[in-house]
């Protein structure tokens, strides 16, 4: 079986990982150093996000050189080390490529802007005003105002999806693609194991230009990508990305990547993911996994839950694709925080989303500090870093929230972020030293012990890692489902209670005959097994049915 199916894989934001030469921001020698870490927890694969030569304007998300890494977090020579440590670790290497846009300090751009008809003139989105000198559609950036920027020297605009300073790559135009696959293509002879692509249905645009229609209702206008407060969220994306075009690239793409052996996951952001998941993950022929925004929203009803699940599992059963799941990343609040009943961190809520997580279908990214259940730091407008929560402030806050340090040593300077304890790039979490991995590693029953114990099980564990799901009936908030091998026999039946209280239940009738399994897994049997027991708040049962 593929390695990447069923994988759990530990997403690494590299600025605030481990700082290596304490100048406040992490770096590639500091995750090195701290590999041990994320091998003594289970996980199969890393997935380091950009750490590419940048103008950091989106902190690595505009990339100005695909081939050299920013000074800021090394050399190539760190990164080819850190490499050979993670697979001496068995640790697969994940590497996140921004395909859809550069920086607009990338030599690409810096030439594409100086004329209309230079060598590299069309390998970005240009266009002319509308008579009135208005913008050529309505299409909006996702960071606030028009995706159109007016540039001075063509006396055109360019499209940026995101910031001004991230300009849109023209997708409609071979030698584009062709310089894109070449620089994955340099990634792989380099020895990496896979690819995270960012933002990977935006890689093209209406080549027609036409404006996107306004959203009606309010499920139109529900975005699970930005907030409702958002005036992106205003619109139907129907023409600036998301387009059919991007399928054959992605076939294109998948050839380079079989050539290596290599791996990919593609974030897909829009309103209609899981047809598009499906698609982009169509077995065999493109990406290998997909993952969306449907759990990373402030929803965690088990209605929410069922729904987004059973949406993206309907639509990859027609295709055979395969989805990749994520309760928390770099771009939104800490599931600790985002999903907390009563406002405020509850342990319980944590270990229960942990398990929950990874008894899912599919793989699973886990974002840094969720092993150690780190809620959301809140970070002081003065101390934000984030464009676009300056942009939105103070509705939202910003990405910075979850980004902060991840802490090491409690008693140590700034929690062992770096040896010399200097000011990090953002302020450590208040309360995160106390949630620390040297604190919980003496803890038998601590978080951290708790997800290394879910991620031995998975891995032991056939009906978890690639097996079948299958949803019952349960009244809000209790979210029962069934694993089981896609040949049949016993299933794993799992019941969370989501809720705060105790919640006391029956099993569905479409439950068969169940056997508790409290040695088979480290999930607590209920006290009073049977028919119909009580789940306590954010409870847990587990069991198996015995059609063997």
């Amino acid at each position: 079986m593929a390695w990447w199916r069923g994988a759990v894989i530990y997403q690494i934001y590299p600025r605030s990982f481990a700082d290596a030469n304490g100048d406040g921001i992490g770096d590639l020698p500091g995750i090195t150093a701290r590999l041990d870490h994320v091998a003594r927890l289970g996980a199969d694969a890393i997935w380091i996000s950009p750490f590419f030569k940048s103008p950091m304007q989106d902190f690595g998300y505009d990339v100005a050189d695909y081939r050299d890494v920013d000074p800021i977090f090394g050399t190539l020579a760190d990164f080819d080390a850190l490499l050979a440590r993670a697979h001496a670790l068995g640790l697969k290497v994940i590497i996140d490529q921004v395909l859809s846009h550069t920086s607009d300090q990338h030599a690409w751009f810096v030439e594409s802007r100086t004329s209309r008809d230079n060598p590299k003139a069309d390998w970005y989105v240009w266009a002319d005003p509308k008579p009135d000198g208005t913008p050529p559609t309505n299409w909006l950036s996702v960071f606030g105002g028009s995706a159109w920027q007016w540039d001075s020297r063509r006396r055109q605009y360019y499209l940026h999806s995101f910031l001004t300073s991230q300009p849109d790559l023209n997708f409609h135009n071979e030698a584009v693609r062709a310089a894109l696959l070449g620089e994955v293509r340099y990634w792989c002879e380099r020895g990496v194991d896979g690819f995270r692509f960012d933002a990977c249905n935006h890689q093209f645009h209406d080549a027609a230009l036409r404006d996107n229609p306004p959203a009606q209702t309010e499920e139109q206008r529900s975005v699970s990508t930005v907030r409702p407060d958002n005036p992106y969220a205003m619109q139907r994306h129907l023409y600036d990305k998301s387009q059919p075009d991007n399928l054959a690239f992605l076939e294109d793409l998948r050839a380079v990547l079989d050539e290596f052996g290599a791996a990919s996951v593609g974030e897909v952001g829009d309103e209609n993911a899981p047809p598009l998941m499906a698609a982009y993950t169509e077995e065999g022929r493109r990406l290998h996994m997909a993952y969306s925004f449907a759990l990373l929203t402030r929803d965690g009803s088990a209605a929410h839950l069922r729904a987004q699940v059973e949406a993206l599992e309907g639509e990859l059963d027609r295709t055979g694709g395969w989805g990749c799941w994520a309760l928390s990343n770099h771009d939104v609040p800490r599931i600790a925080s985002r999903w907390a009943v009563n406002g405020e961190r509850d342990e319980r809520q944590v270990r229960q989303l942990l398990a929950l997580l990874l008894t899912l279908r599919g793989s699973v990214s886990l974002y840094q500090g969720e092993e150690l259940g780190l809620p959301e730091a809140d970070v002081p407008f003065e101390l934000l870093q984030d464009p676009y929560g300056k942009a939105f402030w103070p509705e939202f806050k910003g990405r910075d929230g979850c980004r902060t340090p991840m802490p090491w040593h409690a008693q140590a300077p700034q929690a062992g972020f770096n040896a010399n304890g200097a000011a990090p790039w953002l302020p450590l979490g208040e309360g995160h030293a106390a949630l620390a991995v040297d604190v919980q590693e003496a803890n038998p029953f601590s978080t951290l012990a708790w997800a290394r114990q879910l991620l031995t099980w998975r891995r032991a564990e056939p009906r978890l890692r690639v097996g079948e799901i299958c949803f019952h009936d349960a009244p809000e908030p209790l979210l029962v489902f069934e694993r089981r091998r896609s040949e049949g026999g016993p299933a794993l039946v799992l019941a969370f209670n989501l809720g705060a209280e105790p919640m006391r239940f029956t099993w569905p009738d479409t439950v068969p005959d169940l056997v508790p399994l409290s040695s088979a897994a480290p999930l607590p049997a209920p006290a009073d097994w049977g028919r119909e027991l009580t789940l306590p708040p954010f409870g847990i049962a587990l069991a198996a049915t015995d059609d063997v």
